[in-house]
């Protein structure tokens, strides 16, 4: 069965609208303006409600970079944010970037939900937990608050660093982290005989990695996914795959993860999205996971 799932225990963030091609976004006590590709409807609110309540905007330079408008120029670059849900808490260190991300994603969430579900049900004391693509970490934080032996793995090394402060925030240790290409890792890890109980991909369309490696969704997916699934313990394990990616659907995950792991069990797909406090939905990628205990 396809879902349509979205955060629950957002405390710290709120999708108050969008529409337009922007969203308007709380992230802890500040609100933003961004641009939104996928909300190609109107907005809810007015355009003077919306320049009354935000603090910040992004303004695009160009497809691909800009700038943050404040109307408080003394206003931060940089705050805080916390995610907690009733098995495990974590920090953020948010960045106003240049490229319009905050370094987090928050429709991640429920994903997060769902690792600490499943590390809290496994038997395997201090089970070990692989995640790739892991940009700042927020899959990583949550699986090593709930108990796990966690392995971060993405190719920016400034990214990298960063998920290491958002670690020293939320007064964590010992998480691995590995500045690599993902999929080269993956390989070196089945030569080793590696085993994880749970596995989180959540790769770009396109991607480097630090040796210049390409990564094309579509033209590497495949392999990746077989590869992946041998690294998974036969007996307890969970396994996540998200994409934002306007090409690539739910049954394409699906059919992906059944054509590498033919006995997959409690597999479940769908779609992850933000619901704004004034209506709309908003997509933010497809999902395929599973689990067995």
């Amino acid at each position: 069965m396809i879902q349509l799932l979205t955060p629950t225990y957002w405390k710290d963030y709120e999708l108050i609208d969008c529409g337009d091609f922007e969203k308007l976004e709380r992230f802890g006590n500040v609100i933003l303006i961004r641009p939104e590709p996928q909300a190609v409807w109107s907005k809810a609110l007015s355009n003077a409600e919306w320049q009354k309540l935000h603090h910040i905007k992004f303004k695009g330079r160009s497809a691909t970079s800009g700038e943050w408008i404040k109307k408080n120029p003394a206003m931060p670059d940089r705050w805080h944010i916390e995610y907690k849900n009733p098995e495990a808490s974590i920090k953020f260190r948010l960045a106003l970037t240049s490229f319009k991300h905050l370094g987090i994603f928050p429709e991640q969430a429920v994903n997060w939900d769902y690792i600490t579900q499943n590390i809290k049900k496994f038997k395997t004391p201090e089970p070990k937990v692989l995640n790739l693509f892991a940009y700042t970490g927020g899959a990583s934080l949550i699986a090593q608050a709930a108990g796990a032996d966690t392995t971060h793995v993405d190719s920016i090394k400034q990214v990298v660093t960063w998920a290491n402060e958002n670690q020293e925030i939320s007064g964590l240790t010992n998480i691995r982290w590995v500045v690599e290409d993902a999929l080269k890792f993956v390989k070196r890890e089945l030569k080793r005989g590696k085993k994880y109980n749970g596995i989180i991909l959540d790769p770009p369309a396109y991607g480097h990695g630090p040796n210049g490696e390409k990564w094309k969704l579509e033209d590497n997916i495949n392999e990746m996914m077989g590869d992946v699934m041998q690294l998974l313990d036969p007996d307890e394990h969970f396994l996540i795959l998200n994409t934002y990616s306007l090409g690539f659907s739910s049954v394409i995950i699906e059919n992906l993860i059944k054509s590498a792991y033919p006995q997959v069990q409690n597999l479940e797909t769908g779609e992850l999205y933000l619901q704004a406090t004034s209506g709309p939905k908003l997509p933010l990628g497809v999902f395929g996971k599973f689990f067995k205990y």
